[in-house]
């Protein structure tokens, strides 16, 4: 139970983290640049430890290792290549880079969200499927869930100049295959990590499992609502149809879950 107490905390923690650019842009001031890493970390320590909780800590630990290591290498690639999802290189204001090419921080970003998208699609997909029919799907809908975060993420974060875009992408500046990049960098994290796992049975504990779907509605809630204090009203709009959608479903089917599992305590 300690361990719990310690996930709400850090969720709390984690929402507070993400006000406070808020009240800063409303007030017109610039938030500290410090507060990117410390809100990305606390967010980190809550996926993991919840991930320990829901997964069991050997299957927790196997997703760890393929986010950091698929996103650290597709991204190492794309930086070096411009494969993957276009020609782009980060500047010095994420932290030391791996290889002189990706700051040390973006595999932690990555499993921030990517473990909150994995617990959001994995309740959206039946269990009932076939097994390699409810992988791919859960991969695919995962990697939609996660890829919905960069569209509003990636314009900001170019904004203040934390990566460069090498082309002048349709997007704001970004090329479209960065988020066929994305796509794919989640799909295989995914596929390779289910396929690992074997036929795992899903969780059965809605109310523990909202804890991450309202780590992704912080995230979503705090983009957007700086989008559309700072002004750009465009952005925020895509982030409420792009991320939203995804909270609702995922909620809903909780509660869903719930009420029959309630149901079922209350047969005579």
């Amino acid at each position: 139970m300690a361990i719990r107490r310690t996930i709400i905390v850090l969720l709390i923690f984690y929402a507070l983290l993400t006000v406070y650019p808020i009240i800063s842009l409303a007030f017109g001031m610039t938030p500290m640049g410090i507060l990117t890493p410390i809100t990305t970390l606390v967010g980190f320590a809550f996926a993991l430890l919840h991930a320990g909780q829901r997964l069991g800590w050997e299957r927790a630990l196997r997703l760890l290792a393929l986010v950091f290591g698929i996103s650290l290498l597709f991204e190492s690639v794309g930086v070096a290549t411009g494969l993957i999802y276009g020609p782009y290189h980060y500047t010095d204001k994420l932290g030391p880079l791996f290889l002189g090419l990706v700051p040390y921080l973006i595999p932690v970003a990555w499993f921030m969200m990517s473990y909150p998208s994995f617990v959001i699609a994995d309740w959206l997909v039946p269990t009932n499927w076939k097994r390699w029919q409810r992988l791919l799907t859960v991969a695919a809908v995962g990697g939609m869930v996660m890829t919905a975060w960069d569209l509003i993420m990636d314009p900001i974060m170019v904004y203040n100049s934390h990566w460069i875009w090498e082309v002048n992408g349709v997007y704001h500046g970004i090329p479209l295959q960065n988020y066929s990049g994305w796509w794919l960098t989640v799909f295989t994290t995914y596929a390779i990590y289910m396929l690992l796992s074997g036929k795992a049975q899903r969780s059965t504990e809605a109310g523990f499992d909202r804890l991450a779907v309202l780590s992704y509605l912080i995230t979503a809630m705090g983009l957007i609502l700086a989008l559309l204090v700072g002004g750009a009203g465009e952005l925020g709009l895509i982030g409420i149809f792009a991320m939203l959608p995804w909270v609702a479903a995922g909620w809903l089917r909780m509660a869903q879950a719930a009420e029959k599992a309630t149901e079922g305590l209350n047969l005579p």
